[in-house]
């Protein structure tokens, strides 16, 4: 019992006006692994009426990307992975057309002659499977909370991700024997996609683990996709690949980044690791925080000489000399023209209150005569420059 090409790379379509069996299956869409075949009959005198019996000479066409497996009470007899049109003949021996899977099958080839060479067993329940070979697409899927230590901060913290994979069966007798077996009709993806999805997911860990003890940053791992589809498919290959005759061909992240609470700490690293660089930065930031601190004590409800007092004994415990840091590495802090002025203290001060020691920024001069007001930076002259009045009088 064996197929026998009879039209290469062709599809019968003069089958209708033959009397014997034609099998068939349309197209098998992405969510469509496995699909038995169905007899098309034109009432000739030769047809079997049943369903799961190939009658000897039925016409049997492959679609591209379909492998067929012909089963005989459970058992696959012969198979073809090859596109074009055959002749199911009992006479003859098992052809086993491989096409492109020649080294993938070679194990269910040597089982199946084996177990033919012994006589098999009697034929009473024959059927045709289609198996989609077709890579199946958009299998969508994430991760998250896999601990990750990232070497730039010496930290660790939880990756999320998410993303898509493909796949596609490349030892359909593998496939058939160990997955799906005997269905009644067909076998959807949705049967083991979810599996799958667990056993890769289960795999994100080694995989981070293994990215991470290379010196791999956490937010340079979208850029190696690559080497993360490698370290997959070499993890899943006994599990996938040799017990189901299935292959993972891509994966691709939408997105990996920390969870919040470790986005979080790498922001605080960060804005420390700019401080720790750039001590004129740390004066500001300090300095800002200082005149924020100002302004609501001076709204201190309990009295601005006590918010005052709290602000003072804060920045002193802490002994931080925001005119040192604001200077550091020979940094002055720019002119602004009018708006400048100096404190008793000696700092050069553009905001309302010196952030070096709390002083309030005085105000301006006038003339008693003309009502000119004198720039900060001219407020110890004794004559007025519009008027000629001393202001002293």
């Amino acid at each position: 019992m064996g197929l026998v090409k009879a039209l290469t790379n062709s599809v019968f379509s003069y089958i209708g006006d033959m009397w014997e069996d034609y099998i068939y299956c349309d197209s098998l869409d992405n969510d469509v692994l496995v699909k038995k075949g169905k007899k098309r009959q034109s009432g000739g005198a030769g047809n079997n009426a049943d369903e799961n019996v190939i009658t000897n000479g039925s016409r049997i066409a492959v679609n591209a990307g379909q492998t067929l497996i012909v089963v005989e009470n459970g058992q696959i007899i012969d198979f073809t992975a090859e596109q074009g049109g055959y002749e199911y003949v009992k006479g003859v021996e098992p052809t086993m057309f491989c096409g492109s899977f020649g080294e993938d099958m070679k194990v269910g080839i040597d089982r199946i002659k084996t177990r033919l060479k012994f006589g098999g067993i009697p034929s009473n329940d024959q059927r045709v499977y289609f198996v989609n070979t077709k890579e199946i697409l958009d299998n969508r899927f994430g991760f998250g909370e896999v601990p990750y230590r990232d070497s730039e901060f010496d930290l660790t913290i939880l990756i999320q991700g998410f993303g898509a994979f493909s796949f596609h069966i490349t030892d359909p007798i593998l496939f058939y024997e160990n997955v799906c077996g005997n269905v009644a009709e067909q076998y959807n993806k949705s049967t083991i996609i979810g599996q799958m999805k667990a056993e890769l997911q289960n795999e994100m860990l080694p995989v981070l683990g293994k990215l991470a003890n290379s010196g791999l940053h956490y937010d340079q791992l979208p850029q190696h996709s690559a080497d993360i589809l490698d370290i997959l498919k070499e993890n899943l290959s006994h599990k996938w690949k040799e017990e189901r005759g299935i292959e993972l061909m891509t994966v691709v992240f939408t997105s990996i980044i920390p969870d919040d609470d470790s986005m979080e700490k790498v922001r605080q690293m960060q804005e420390s690791r700019v401080y720790s660089d750039n001590k004129a930065m740390l004066g500001a930031r300090v300095g800002a925080a200082s005149a924020n601190a100002m302004e609501s004590a001076a709204e201190n409800p309990a009295g601005a000489a006590n918010g005052f007092i709290g602000m003072n004994m804060a920045r002193n415990s802490a002994n931080i000399d925001v005119a040192q840091l604001m200077q550091d590495d020979g940094r002055q802090q720019p002119a602004s023209g009018g708006n400048t002025w100096t404190c008793s203290c000696g700092m050069v001060n553009t905001m309302m209150f010196c952030p070096k020691c709390g002083s309030k920024k005085p105000e301006p001069k006038k003339c008693p005569s003309c009502g000119f007001e004198f720039p900060l930076e001219l407020s110890a002259m004794k004559f007025c420059p519009s008027c000629g009045k001393n202001t002293e009088e």
